[in-house]
């Protein structure tokens, strides 16, 4: 077996002391005043798959047109 040594920050190179506080900063925790705002938060970040967002794209263009409102049919706007 070979035997591992763990380095100290004094023996890490530059490039992995970035690497290492870069992560450490993108691990800081996140309050959120509700649940709303946790989701869009994880909605903004996490990407959407193209398979599923081609199966959305298509039940989305079988539904049927929208109606304009009423006041807007009424007035004419």
């Amino acid at each position: 077996m070979k035997r591992q040594t763990k380095l100290t920050s004094q023996e890490q190179s530059p490039l992995e002391q970035e690497t290492v506080q870069s992560q450490a900063q993108q691990q800081t925790a996140r309050e959120f005043a509700s649940v709303e705002g946790l989701l869009r938060h994880d909605a903004l970040r996490t990407p959407v798959p193209p398979a599923i967002a081609h199966r959305l794209q298509g039940s989305i263009s079988q539904l049927p047109p929208r109606r304009r409102s009423l006041w807007r049919r009424m007035f004419g706007k």
